[in-house]
């Protein structure tokens, strides 16, 4: 089965450790892959590779198997964005070393890196050398729309897309996303606060395309936990934080708000202080963070935060490749590593890469799911991905493990 070859693939030599401890501490995804523009943090900086040719232009091959498989990414254009995709391709070259290096693995694909200039345009221009060059296999892109340009092409083409997109409307048959998904994200933390004794669940979310997607998530899946929402509140601009605590404030004196989930990273250390300040204590109110929150400074920095839990990939992939990779690169690897080191080694799984048809839907969306650097997933037949999330707890000094990934 394909979740089997990818398990043993990795895991004959223990690349799935657990991590041992806690406090832990999580490198964080910073930019938004799925609707935006690069959020105010850096991204982790990288070595500047080799040189891109031209956007859509070959900028460097990995490996020596016949299956030929396309990666798509920014590694020129919006610095931040090229910063990430360079750290990615990086993950990528890294995984089909370790194939290389392991005899009980064997060498089937040749990956091809393009570049797409971080722009639609690039990223068509890159679909399209991919498929005219025989890919069997596109990786990437990264954002939300670059993956829907890109997927209409491979679509058209017969060749089956991996995008890493938070954005599950770019998703669709044929064009899976491997990534965090706001549905998962939603699933996982109102389950574990269920299973708290939680019943007052509210939300709180952006006035944004993503912030709608996240809301959409939290009402159909407290649907499926058997939970009805109290409240959903949007906003705009942090103006509107002190309204929405005024409006929220009798339902939470009257115990009908216990759970406040406030997946905005930017915003929840406003909203947890203007809590605070009007006599909440985490003792009445349960706050409930975000993926996005993995490792943001501010988010543990903050007082009004200590206590509030948040849905997370399991630290345990990249604190396995993290050393190797400083070694190799001489630098830091962005948290979205992972996820292109996984997609490189998923891509090279026998079961997958020599089948005919190559990378079937079949295949593809198999429920056993697959197990990669961050743990258990699997495809969706809509595209979409499941991911087993880590629960976490902000705690001074890092994040705290509650619980570990589960699906």
């Amino acid at each position: 089965m394909a979740g089997h070859g990818i398990a043993q693939a990795l895991g004959a030599v223990g690349l799935l450790l657990l991590a041992a401890c806690s406090p832990i501490h999580i490198a964080s995804r910073t930019i938004d892959f799925g609707f935006g523009n690069p959020s105010q943090n850096p991204a982790n900086p990288t070595n500047p590779g080799p040189t891109a040719i031209t956007p859509a232009g070959i900028s460097q091959r990995f490996g020596h198997g016949p299956v030929q498989v396309a990666l798509l990414l920014p590694l020129t254009g919006n610095a931040a964005l090229a910063s990430v995709g360079q750290s990615m391709a990086n993950g990528s070259q890294l995984a089909m070393a370790f194939i290389e290096a392991n005899p009980n693995i064997a060498e089937n694909t040749t990956i091809t890196l393009l570049d797409t200039g971080g722009t639609v345009e690039g990223a068509s221009r890159a679909a399209n050398a991919a498929a005219a060059g025989g890919a069997k296999l596109i990786l990437g892109p990264l954002r939300g729309d670059s993956v829907v340009a890109a997927g209409a092409i491979a679509r058209a083409a017969g060749v089956p897309l991996i995008g890493f997109s938070n954005n599950p409307g770019a998703a669709g048959p044929g064009v899976y996303l491997l990534s965090v998904l706001p549905d998962m994200e939603m699933k996982r933390a109102l389950t574990y606060v269920k299973a708290s004794g939680h019943r007052g669940v509210a939300g709180v979310f952006t006035n944004s395309a993503y912030g709608q997607a996240q809301q959409t998530a939290f009402r159909q899946q407290a649907q499926q936990a058997g939970l009805a929402p109290t409240a959903v509140y949007t906003f705009s601009g942090p103006a509107d934080a002190q309204n929405i605590i005024n409006q929220a404030l009798p339902l939470i004196k009257r115990g009908m708000i216990d759970t406040l989930f406030l997946p905005d990273r930017a915003t929840a250390p406003n909203f947890a202080a203007l809590l605070a300040q009007a006599g909440v204590s985490p003792n009445q109110v349960q706050i409930v963070g975000a993926a996005d929150w993995d490792g943001d400074s501010t988010i543990l920095a903050s007082a009004a935060l200590t206590g509030a839990i948040y849905p997370a990939v399991d630290p345990a992939g990249m604190n396995a490749i993290r050393a190797d990779y400083q070694a190799r690169f001489n630098n830091v690897p962005h948290a979205m590593t992972t996820i292109a080191f996984t997609a490189t080694i998923l891509a090279n799984v026998n079961t997958l890469s020599l089948a005919n048809p190559a990378y079937g839907p079949a295949l593809m969306t198999n429920p056993t799911g697959f197990n990669g650097r961050d743990g258990v997933f699997r495809f969706l037949s809509n595209g979409r991905s499941e991911y087993a999330l880590a629960m976490l707890k902000v705690a001074p000094g890092g994040a705290v493990r509650l619980e570990g990934p589960k699906l």
